[in-house]
């Protein structure tokens, strides 16, 4: 097991406290254990009193890990806080294991993490192997490239034949295949960026929220092109066949999004760089 991290999410503190006093992590957990059906996932990990989390440890805004605390930070780690919280699982109980996209699937089936929030874009093809709740958020692909485009690359039709840089496992991976790109793979996005810096490649392409992350971390030199060009819905990912936990983290996305924690988790962690949002409707389908 990875080392123990506290789910704290803070990219940008100030905000954080003029916009909700404190974050939703900051929020003090029941002073008693919830009451959860008998047998069911919910009861065993609020007895338990932790949780463990995977998420992604490079994902500026929305899981990053912060060198000088140890943690992780970002909307994703606000979500599985909020959801830990839920259960009764204090942030400081949770742990959090870094799932990159190619594990991801594998950690879930394996036990490695109960559930996965690491921009996880739900897919019929994972649904064969893992369930989804959610989705949380709507993201879109798109394409990232030197400041100034030396490339000049403006849209998906101008990848074919170049040399783009992904992660391996990842949906951007087989939109960019589709598209007829020379895909360099890699296990994690800021991988892509020295070769993107020195012309190895002339993209980075994955989703957009991922890329203004990684642009705003290294203000003046990226910058992105074009629009969104695929539709990208995050879900929280967890075991196949269990629809009672599933079915309980999509009624909680529900609460969130009306009571105003989802509003408040992004605003102080992704919207701090990028605009408003709102949290899409669930997506309560049947098990393939």
């Amino acid at each position: 097991m990875n080392k123990r991290y506290v789910g704290i999410a803070a990219l940008a503190a100030t905000a954080a406290l003029v916009l909700a006093g404190c974050t939703p992590a900051a929020e003090e957990p029941m002073d008693e254990t919830p009451a959860f059906p008998e047998g069911s996932t919910m009861a065993a990990l609020a007895e338990a009193g932790t949780i463990t989390i995977g998420t992604k440890f490079d994902q500026p805004l929305f899981g990053l890990m912060n060198p000088a605390t140890e943690m992780p930070e970002g909307f994703d780690v606000e979500i599985g806080t909020i959801i830990a919280g839920e259960l009764g699982i204090a942030p400081e109980d949770i742990d959090w294991v870094e799932s990159v996209s190619a594990n991801r699937e594998s950690f879930i089936e394996e036990d490695v993490v109960d559930i996965v929030v690491a921009t996880y874009t739900i897919n019929d093809a994972r649904k064969e192997r893992i369930s989804f709740a959610g989705p949380y958020y709507e993201a879109g692909q798109s394409i990232l490239v030197l400041a100034g485009n030396p490339a000049g690359i403006e849209g998906p039709d101008d990848l074919a034949g170049e040399k783009v840089c992904t992660v391996t496992g990842s949906t951007p991976e087989a939109k960019l295949i589709e598209l007829g790109a020379d895909v360099q793979a890699t296990d994690i996005y800021s991988n892509c960026l020295e070769p993107l810096r020195n012309g190895a490649v002339v993209a980075v392409s994955t989703d957009n929220v991922i890329l203004a992350g990684l642009a705003a971390q290294n203000e003046g030199e990226f910058e992105i092109a074009g629009e969104p060009f695929t539709e990208e819905p995050y879900g929280i990912g967890l075991k196949h066949d269990d629809t009672e936990f599933r079915m309980w983290i999509n009624d909680l996305l529900e609460e969130i999004a009306a009571d105003g924690r989802w509003e408040a988790a992004w605003m102080a962690t992704a919207g701090t760089v990028l605009p408003p949002a709102t949290a899409p409707a669930v997506d309560r389908y049947e098990e393939m």
